[in-house]
């Protein structure tokens, strides 16, 4: 089984643009067959585990705090760690792949953390990082949810030892 983490702003409206892509993200996730993994929260967390239930799927939330009780209402897992925003490097980790949506700081440090552990980052309307006037390409860029969600499943099976 394969497990993408769907990561993005905490403060996303819902209907906003990153919002409505992570539902799809997370549909079409679910509808692959894959698990969601994400912070559990709000925002494009919601929106993906909103996505992923209506596509029949499984989301696990590893929430910041201590209580299960603070997970969105679409998460089907969900595991308190009681790190905070530390809790980031096992979202990343505990994924073959991950998708970011949007984008804030706590997003950007998500995936610095997945590409310094070698989790590949597919980017949907995300952060572009730019290191001495030069683009890096550590984030691979596509155009639409449906496009970003082929490209994770795909580098999730092409990495050794991950996906199943």
């Amino acid at each position: 089984m394969t497990y993408v983490a769907v990561i993005g702003p905490g403060d996303a409206a819902e209907g906003s643009e990153a919002a409505v892509r992570a539902e799809v993200v997370g549909r079409e996730l679910a509808g692959a067959g894959a698990v969601v993994v994400c912070g559990g929260r709000g925002g494009v967390m919601a929106a993906a585990c909103r996505g992923c239930a209506a596509g029949g799927g499984t989301s696990l939330g590893l929430l910041p705090g201590d209580d299960r009780a603070g997970a969105n209402p679409w998460v089907t897992i969900a595991v308190p760690t009681g790190l905070g925003e530390a809790r980031n490097a096992l979202v990343v980790r505990a994924a073959d792949a991950v998708v970011a949506v949007g984008g804030g700081y706590g997003t950007l440090a998500e995936i610095a953390l997945a590409l310094r552990a070698g989790t590949p980052v597919v980017g949907l309307g995300t952060w572009e990082p730019v290191i001495a006037g030069r683009r890096d390409h550590g984030i691979v860029l596509a155009g639409g949810p449906q496009e970003a969600v082929a490209l994770a499943l795909r580098l999730a099976r092409e990495r050794p030892g991950k996906a199943g």
